[in-house]
């Protein structure tokens, strides 16, 4: 199978090439905020200490520390308009569950996130657990739909129960295709987030996350991470004592290279890996900067020859 030339300059479906090809060539970033939910996997609605390797402030921007969303959003833009020439932007609700509250209390929220600079808005992004989704919220979100476009990101993690027991998730497996039905007809773009490399699963149980996202047509997005272990959670704290196997860069590498020809070449890829602060990671540290981990990956991805799809069987 030939790279496809919707591609863009890569051999896998990214999502800057979309998001080029989506608003004719504007520049588009994302501007996280953070609304102040919790998780209930945190508050003892499901259980408490949330998910082991989690700690939500490995992944959020000082903007989370300012008191309003508009001053969060307001920096953000400016932010990103002075650092990569943004013009126009998606509005990211990231840190925890950001549909744990009722609908009512969720369209204050959106709607006021929607109401700064919205000549400026093309999109609202909004991050949760499958578990935390209903019809009246799904509902809601797609009311939006009719002047953003709305990205649904909902955290699958693994595929396997026994994996989401042992890291504490709080939601299986059956709980997302209990949710990926809801949203069978949806007008949201679903967006997935998976870990390669929790203990105890082989290279041939996670590349068998590709068959499992390509079966569902309402997943248009994915951001495959590799685990990486931060201070603040509970599986940092265990690794201390007794530390386990972690992808070396080459190592991960070798897997994306074998799983991306085996995923949907229509899907959209938003991240490879994930990475948080160095002053918070604990393992594994690569040494290298984010964008020297991506000129790696995808230097790696062009000289084998890997083309997203090109093993894919409808």
């Amino acid at each position: 199978m030939e790279k496809s030339l919707a591609f863009g300059e890569k051999n896998y479906n990214y999502y800057s090439a979309h998001l080029k090809r989506k608003y004719n060539g504007q520049r588009v970033y994302k501007v996280i905020v953070d609304g102040g939910f919790t998780c209930p996997n945190r508050d003892g609605s499901k259980g408490y200490g949330g998910c082991t390797y989690c700690n939500v402030d490995s992944f959020t921007p000082t903007s989370r520390t300012m008191e309003t969303m508009k001053e969060q959003i307001e920096y953000g833009m400016q932010k990103a308009r002075k650092s990569y020439k943004a013009e126009k932007f998606i509005i990211y609700f990231q840190p925890n569950t950001n549909t744990y509250a009722p609908a009512h209390y969720l369209k204050t929220l959106y709607d006021e996130a929607l109401s700064v600079n919205p000549a400026d808005v093309v999109g609202l992004s909004v991050g949760t657990r499958p578990d935390c989704l209903d019809a009246e919220k799904i509902a809601l979100l797609e009311s939006y739909s009719d002047r953003v476009d709305v990205d649904l990101e909902m955290g699958m993690e693994s595929i396997y129960n026994e994996t989401l027991s042992q890291i504490n998730r709080g939601c299986s497996h059956d709980e997302f295709l209990d949710t990926l039905k809801l949203l069978e007809n949806t007008k949201l773009d679903i967006c997935v987030h998976t870990i390669f490399g929790l203990p105890g699963e082989t290279k041939e149980m996670m590349l068998a996350y590709a068959d499992e996202i390509n079966r569902f047509p309402q997943i248009k997005f994915v951001k495959f991470h590799h685990l990486h272990i931060v201070e603040g959670s509970i599986m940092g704290a265990r690794y201390k004592k007794e530390p386990f196997k972690l992808f070396s860069l080459p190592e991960y590498t070798d897997f994306l290279c074998e799983l991306l020809p085996m995923v949907r070449p229509d899907l959209v890829i938003q991240r490879l890996f994930g990475i948080s602060d160095l002053d918070m990671l604990i393992a594994p540290n690569w040494g290298l900067r984010k964008s020297e981990i991506q000129t790696y990956v995808d230097d790696e991805i062009e000289r084998r020859g890997v083309v997203q799809g090109s093993k894919f069987k409808v």
